[in-house]
Order: C-alpha cells, then sequence, then structure tokens
C-alpha cells in the first residue's frame, strides 16, 4: 500500500492564505453561522481554524447542504463527474448570493 507524504494541508500555502485586509480577529458571525437543508454555499476556508477544514480539491466550489453533524454541515459538492459528501465546519462556509434561474 502507497504511504501517504504529508498531512491534510500539504500544498497549501498560498491557497488557504487570507489577504492583508482579511487578517485579525475570526468574526464571531461566521463561526456561528446556521443554514439550512438544501441551502447553496461556497467552500471558503479560514485558515486560522484548522478544525473541520475540507481537503483543498474543494476550495472555492459551490455545493448544498444536504444535512448536519454536530456542529457542522454536510455539504453536497460535484468534484468532476461524481457527487460528494464533506463534512465542514460553518466558519468555513460561504452564503451564495446569486439564484440559480428555473
Amino acid at each position: 500500500m502507497a504511504q501517504r507524504t504529508g498531512r491534510l494541508r500539504r500544498k497549501t500555502r498560498s491557497k488557504f492564505r487570507k489577504s492583508a485586509s482579511e487578517k485579525g480577529i475570526i468574526s464571531i458571525r461566521r463561526y456561528f453561522q446556521e443554514f439550512k437543508e438544501g441551502e447553496k454555499v461556497i467552500l471558503k476556508a479560514e485558515p486560522a481554524v484548522q478544525g473541520g477544514m475540507y481537503f483543498r480539491r474543494f476550495h472555492g466550489k459551490v455545493g448544498q447542504v444536504v444535512g448536519k453533524r454536530g456542529e457542522c454541515y454536510k455539504v453536497q459538492v460535484n468534484d468532476a463527474n461524481k457527487k460528494k459528501e464533506v463534512i465542514v465546519h460553518p466558519v468555513h462556509l460561504k452564503k451564495v448570493k446569486w439564484e440559480e434561474k428555473k
């Protein structure tokens, strides 16, 4: 079996970096925000909080909240042609402001 090199945040130095204007104290509002089932969210990492973070491949993707597990949310994301469920802490999620046209 192949041996894994590194950890979850390997090769993420620039991807998870905050801009100069975003640096500072973490927003309590984002930390405790709540989502309803079926709501669209963007996966945007908060680098100051490592717990409940997703794998780097899903950074910037739009997903749909499927359920809740403890404090975290189960988010369904399209990865190529497969739908995958990622468990993410709400501090790493951002509400989508636009709605899909039907």
